[in-house]
């Protein structure tokens, strides 16, 4: 039993004994105590001076009594005005660090048959370009929260919704056909999206180019520049020869839809890599292309009964004003959808599925407006979770030189980012792994690889998702301060004092005894590793990958303070040695599996 049970349990025992009253468990707080003050927990007798009718010193003073007297957990105590601040006798350590030890997965709850089904939606790309930063930042958390949530006892189902049909799509397509050439990924020497990317940015650059000749012969007839402008961007051949593919695509035009499956497939093929590359995957994939028609369907269903309203031009929208909205277009007067439309058909593939508890989209904080109309609209076409879907809105990622544009080429691209970040790594460590007998080359890839993708997402990871975020390639990859590496190196330092301990025949007990020697860093480090639990519960109720990276740091920070002052494989005495080795293995099993949690892998060696 946990120390905190063992004394809220005597506590409320104490309050029934000295009081005649019995009181909820809430009303037993306990918290760490103040470095400044003597003990280890401190129980704050405030809520319960209503029951003892007593100031808070002497409520606290009897507490103490009783505790000491009848709570093995409890060596000592001391009160510090309403404050009851309690020494937790070595044994009790001695035991946490014995639970802790026989649990590989310590601090996470187990998913059984009976747990709740979490569905997480990230990625959400357009078949039209390239995985960029934005997009790393976004599977990077949707992946986190995956393992999160699982880790708070949640069965998980990770999904993608392709946004692979619409305008943009064409625009490609379009610029393919025209100056392509029949060019392919394996001719280009590319990608398949970095290759559809290309043409994207192609079409907008000709765009372009025809809207400024149009508009300064528009003005030319005596158009104002705006007004120019504004018919030149609806007139140009161009983007007139987009609407009609567009048009075609929708009607299933055999020639359309042939290109459009083998340029999509280029891309998928090319998002695959970049998902590998980046350690995520996902359980079911959706498409747009097939979505939209179900949520076509279904706004359909709830014009026929009453939910939504049709106007005269035959659009169709919800009328919002009850919840103090607007109103919000679902189809438009020709029938084509929305994204909000595809959003709805999407929910209901899913839900028809997977019987869904609670569902997760992960998508930008430009889009609350959005996800706060879905919830409404849901919850009336009786989605069971609707009313309560969870938008995980996250900030952008923002670089020195201001905001990306894909369709001007200026994107930091996912793939480049990866490849500098393990390059980087390996230029960084090189000194460090060629310290290393025996090591080849292979080896030292992976080492760089493991590091370079670390330092990636646990910069990404450790800062509030709800912030917008400036992206520093440099910073992230330090061997010092909060950073992956940090972490990474220490993981690798444990690892390597327990393979030493090894060679020198030494074998750790299953069962530390009661009388195991521990100092009060010791103590630290223990109690330390006895908040994981607590901080992954805490960062399933926030949803924040920043919570579990944040703990991760503060845990390596104490280990080193730790190992700084005191020696582990040369301590005075086989005692001590002993204790310490099961604490430094303990604390590299936390490390790895709170890592794990932001979905980084730590090296064996480094």
């Amino acid at each position: 039993m946990k120390i905190e049970e063992q004394i809220t349990i005597a506590a409320l025992a104490a309050v029934k004994e000295l009081y005649g009253t019995e009181v909820p468990e809430t009303m037993i707080q306990l918290q760490k105590t103040r470095s400044d003050f003597e003990g280890n927990l401190t129980l704050v007798t405030f809520p319960l001076l209503k029951t003892s009718r007593k100031k808070p010193e002497d409520t606290a003073q009897e507490l103490g009594e009783y505790l000491k007297k009848n709570c093995q957990a409890v060596a000592d105590f001391n009160v510090v005005k309403g404050f009851l601040n309690l020494v937790i006798a070595q044994a009790a350590w001695t035991g946490l660090l014995n639970d802790i030890n026989a649990d590989e997965k310590f601090g996470e709850k187990r998913v059984t048959d009976e747990s709740p089904l979490v569905m997480i939606e990230y990625s959400s790309p357009n078949t039209n370009k390239p995985l960029h930063l934005g997009h790393v930042r976004n599977n990077l958390l949707g992946w986190s929260l995956a393992q999160i949530m699982e880790a708070n006892g949640n069965k998980v189902v990770k999904t993608n919704i392709v946004n692979d049909r619409g305008i943009h799509i064409c625009k490609s397509m379009l610029a393919w056909l025209k100056w392509g050439n029949g060019i392919t990924p394996e001719q280009a020497g590319k990608k398949g999206d970095h290759l559809i990317g290309d043409f994207y940015v192609l079409f907008d650059k000709h765009f372009k180019e025809e809207c400024k000749q149009l508009q300064e012969q528009y003005e030319k007839e005596g158009l104002t520049a705006d007004e120019a402008k504004e018919k030149a961007e609806q007139e140009s051949p161009l983007m007139k020869e987009t609407r009609d593919m567009l048009v075609k695509w929708e009607a299933n035009d055999p020639e359309i839809r042939a290109l459009w499956e083998k340029m999509n497939n280029w891309v998928y093929a090319g998002f695959d890599e970049t998902y590998k590359a980046m350690g995520v995957g996902f359980d079911k994939i959706y498409y747009e292309s097939n979505t939209y028609l179900v949520g076509k369907k279904k706004v359909e269903e709830g014009l026929e009964k009453g939910l939504f309203i049709r106007k005269e031009d035959n659009s169709v929208w919800a009328d919002l004003t009850n919840e103090g909205l607007d109103q919000k277009l679902l189809l438009r007067k020709d029938g084509t959808s929305v994204y909000m439309t595809q959003d709805i058909g999407t929910a209901e593939m899913r839900f028809n599925d997977f019987p869904i508890d609670k569902m997760i989209y992960v998508v930008g904080n430009e889009q609350n407006y959005h996800f706060q109309v879905l919830s409404i609209l849901l919850d009336r076409l009786g989605f069971k979770w609707g009313k309560d879907l969870v938008h995980f809105s996250y900030g952008m990622v923002e670089l020195p030189n201001g905001k990306m544009k894909s369709r001007e080429g200026t994107v930091v691209d996912a793939d480049e980012l990866v490849a500098s970040m393990i390059e980087n790594a390996k230029s960084l460590s090189e000194d460090k792994v060629n310290k290393l007998e025996g090591i080849t080359e292979e080896e030292k890839n992976e080492i760089a690889r493991i590091v370079g993708m670390g330092a990636l997402k646990y910069f990404i990871l450790k800062v509030d998702a709800r912030k917008n975020m400036l992206f520093n390639p440099e910073e992230s990859i330090d061997f010092n301060g909060n950073t992956g590496p940090f972490i990474q190196y220490t993981y690798a330092r444990i690892r390597s004092i327990l393979r030493k301990a090894e060679a020198q025949n030494i074998i750790l007990p299953a069962l530390l005894n009661d009388d195991a020697p521990l100092n009060e860093k010791e103590i630290a480090l223990i109690q330390k590793l006895n908040d994981f639990g607590a901080a992954v519960a805490q960062a399933g109720i926030d949803y924040s990958p920043s919570g579990i990276a944040n703990y991760c740091y503060e845990l390596t920070k104490e280990f080193n303070q730790f190992y700084h002052d005191y020696s582990i494989l040369n301590a005075d005495t086989e005692a001590e040695k002993i204790t310490r080795l099961v604490i430094a293995k303990n604390v590299a099993k936390v490390i790895k599996n709170g890592m794990a949690l932001l979905g980084i892998e730590v090296p064996e060696r480094m």
